[in-house]
């Protein structure tokens, strides 16, 4: 990763980390998921209502390190407004992105989300990006459930 690269990453993760967005809880959500790092720490519930098959309201709340925090606060923001298919096919390139070693670098279809691939960099720190994806999948799959990264 350049220099520019990784200061990006870090500046986009320390503003996701210090101001959320999307923090909170939806109100009358149709799904629901929790998430559980027992590695790190990091706890999340993912509330969301879906309309027509469609993401209208997501939020997140819960204890994490900056990485899951930040990784929730962008995944809120990359699948609200989105179809439930449209969102699932965003969980895959994300998970390719930040697991696969063979994965291209740049994924212009993740936006901002892109400078999470830095997260190869610190296999440690994966489980910590991915659990709010690992919630918003376990709730588009039913409707309600718990994730752990174990």
């Amino acid at each position: 990763m350049t220099m520019d690269l990784r200061e990006l990453y870090q500046d986009v993760i320390l503003d996701h980390n210090r101001r959320p967005r999307n923090k909170g809880r939806v109100d009358e959500p149709t799904h629901h998921a929790d998430g559980y790092n027992p590695l790190c720490g990091d706890m999340i519930s993912l509330t969301l209502h879906i309309d027509q098959n469609r993401i209208s309201a997501i939020a997140f709340d819960g204890q994490g390190c900056a990485i899951s925090t930040a990784s929730a606060s962008l995944m809120t923001e990359a699948v609200k407004g989105k179809t439930v298919a449209e969102a699932q096919s965003i969980f895959g390139e994300f998970q390719s992105m930040v697991t696969e070693t063979a994965a291209p670098l740049e994924h212009p279809d993740l936006g901002d989300l892109e400078v999470l691939a830095g997260v190869r960099e610190y296999p440690v720190r994966i489980k910590c990006a991915i659990l709010p994806w690992h919630a918003l999948k376990a709730a588009l799959a039913g409707g309600s459930g718990q994730v752990t990264t174990e």
